[in-house]
């Protein structure tokens, strides 16, 4: 494996960075995850765009977006492959110990691992933490990730996939790396940045292509759906036959079908929407 750290390509046993790099000391940092399909990106511009605005959100330079589009380009043509996770990690570079960010510039490190194709559907479980809507990393896409690893954890001891939470208000939010739509009389809801949740890029997509809505809904919801679907980078559209120890269809319902045969047809036809 081929790794682009900080201005060129390194092998993977010499892809090194500080441990004194504020992305590791403090979580001081921002990602995102690209699929790649046949060796070629997808929806780069859009995860970039939403790269910029973590940074900003985070208080940190704007990333050269230039250098990102190299790096990933770079990377990619030195790992060749049928379907690919790219890693964009953007952080406060080398730094004090402590809070405080140093003054040598940020980091920046592309890597590029092999994906497989996710099953349609797959069972997802609630957690008891809940997501702070009101909190100052609040729809940033940081490296601050310990709660969802925590999370993803129970969910794999439950036999699950994903883990869902709430927002400290009591509405359904999001996934630890999933954005959740549910099915109610027919039609596909949502939940709102405003709810704390990540702005999807796949979820974006999904509401653009699909015409669901995006609305506050009740934790409660997922009790009441006829149909929930999960949509991230990796997952696209999938759907969701349990949730905890509710058991729905086996396959998806006709709504995310059709969701699904969309965002296949569409993100097929056009690999930077």
């Amino acid at each position: 494996m081929r790794i682009w750290v900080n201005g060129g390509l390194r092998d993977a046993d010499d892809a090194r960075v500080s441990v004194l790099d504020h992305g590791l000391t403090v979580g001081d940092g921002i990602f995102e995850t690209v699929k790649t399909v046949d060796g070629r990106p997808f929806a780069l511009t859009r995860h970039l765009d939403r790269l910029t605005r973590s940074a900003r959100g985070l208080g940190l330079p704007d990333p050269d977006l230039d250098e990102v589009r190299l790096a990933c380009t770079a990377v990619i043509d030195a790992n060749p492959m049928a379907l690919g996770r790219l890693r964009i990690t953007y952080t406060g570079g080398l730094s004090p110990l402590g809070s405080d960010r140093g003054n040598a510039g940020p980091g920046l490190v592309v890597a590029l691992g092999e994906a497989g194709r996710r099953p349609d559907t797959t069972a997802v479980i609630t957690v008891p933490w809940t997501r702070n809507e009101r909190s100052a990393l609040a729809g940033l896409k940081t490296t601050s990730y310990a709660e969802n690893v925590v999370a993803l954890a129970r969910a794999h001891e439950h036999g699950a996939s994903e883990a869902l939470f709430a927002n400290t208000v009591g509405q359904l939010c999001e996934g630890t790396g999933s954005n959740v739509f549910v099915v109610l009389g027919g039609q596909a809801y949502t939940p709102p940045v405003a709810s704390g949740c990540l702005a999807g890029i796949t979820r974006a997509l999904a509401v653009e292509w699909t015409g669901a809505v995006e609305t506050d809904l009740p934790f409660d919801a997922l009790e009441r759906a006829e149909e929930i679907f999960l949509t991230s980078t990796l997952r696209d559209v999938q759907a969701v036959h349990r949730v905890d120890g509710r058991e729905l269809p086996g396959r998806p319902g006709p709504v995310t079908a059709k969701a699904m045969r969309i965002f296949d047809e569409r993100a097929g036809n056009d690999l930077d929407p």
